[in-house]
């Protein structure tokens, strides 16, 4: 079992920059692939980025340049800088973790990030 949980969700208007936490407990070994999704009000949720066990990393296009994912191992916890939001950046984002064989997927409880016109 991996447990994972966010913080750092938050109000902020446009241009402003908000990091999310997500710290990582249990059979953190296990993991092979963490990220960060997001999902607004009557969209699916949508992958943002992630981040391999070798520090590979991956962006949705909407977010390249703006968005920077990290993750520090002696922490077990990895990161998301967001920097000059948009209101369309307004989501319920979901810290996530997909293990190797077997192959589970985990899933954090969210944290709320509203960007404001």
């Amino acid at each position: 079992q991996v447990q994972l949980v966010e913080s750092g969700g938050g109000l902020v208007q446009t241009g402003g920059s908000l990091k999310l936490s997500c710290a990582a407990s249990g059979r953190i070994f296990s993991i092979n692939v963490m990220g960060w999704y997001r999902q607004a009000p009557g969209k699916q949720r949508e992958l943002v980025a992630n981040i391999n066990r070798y520090g590979v990393t991956n962006y949705a296009d909407s977010v390249k340049g703006r968005f920077t994912i990290s993750r520090d191992n002696a922490k077990n916890t990895m990161y998301l800088q967001m920097n000059s939001l948009k209101p369309e950046d307004t989501a319920v984002y979901y810290c996530h973790a997909l293990t190797g064989l077997p192959t589970y997927t985990y899933w954090g409880q969210g944290t709320q990030v509203t960007v404001s016109s």
